[in-house]
């Protein structure tokens, strides 16, 4: 889940859905859960549900971007922040593991306590969904976890074109394949040990929090976060 810096607020809303512009010019048009490129249908997403906090509808720091996906598997749940990591406050890379073909595990090298939280927060928009999880099976029109495999293999594929020709302009045009396709973790995963590649995806990919980024694009905490 790729760690996203929203600054401060552009404007005051009278309507929580005329952020919608702002907010994809400060992070892209991508979900802020799932990570996929959304052209159409990319929802404001309340992070606490509106229902139950009106004060917040139209806050803001209440705002991420989400698809029909993850805000049907986060509903309108009632939300304690602390137990959930969430892109706009936590450096969210350090949560989770990305594994090829897609699937998403908690991170193994975190402590108990905040396996449990990246667990949770897996659960609340339903990345753990994907054919032959029992009890968790994606309905027919959830395809997160296709376009997650799809990416992987995408992204192998560039990295092996790479290792072909490594050449400025093919770097260039892997970068351009990614910020079209979306899915930032996944391409950040497959090109470990380049950090090269890694740079450029995360400067490419706007509103990629720069901070949670070491000189040598290593993980590092978050200011203020609980990652």
């Amino acid at each position: 889940m790729r760690p996203v810096d929203k600054g401060v607020a552009p404007a005051v809303y009278n309507r929580y859905q005329d952020a919608g512009q702002d907010l994809q010019g400060r992070l892209g048009d991508y979900c802020s859960y799932c990570e996929r490129q959304i052209e159409t249908n990319l929802a404001v997403e309340h992070v606490r549900p509106k229902s139950l906090n009106q004060a917040l509808e139209t806050v803001w720091t209440n705002f991420l971007l989400g698809c029909v996906n993850c805000n049907s598997s986060k509903g309108d749940a009632a939300i304690d922040l602390a137990n959930f990591f969430w892109p706009d406050a936590d450096n969210t890379l350090r949560a989770f593991d990305y594994l090829k073909g897609g699937l998403v595990q908690p991170n193994s090298a975190l402590d108990q306590h905040l396996i449990a939280i990246a667990t949770a927060t897996i659960n609340l928009v339903g990345l753990d969904k994907y054919p032959g999880n029992a009890g968790r099976e994606p309905t027919t029109s959830d395809k997160r976890w296709l376009r997650r495999q799809q990416a992987w293999e995408k992204a192998e594929l560039c990295r092996e074109m790479l290792a072909e020709k490594n050449e400025p302009i093919v770097r260039d045009l892997i970068v351009e394949v990614a910020v079209a396709r979306g899915e930032f973790s996944i391409w950040w995963t497959v090109f470990a040990g380049d950090a090269d590649m890694r740079r450029r995806l995360r400067v490419a990919f706007v509103g990629t929090h720069a901070a949670s980024f070491d000189m040598n694009e290593d993980l590092v905490p978050r200011a203020g976060g609980q990652l």
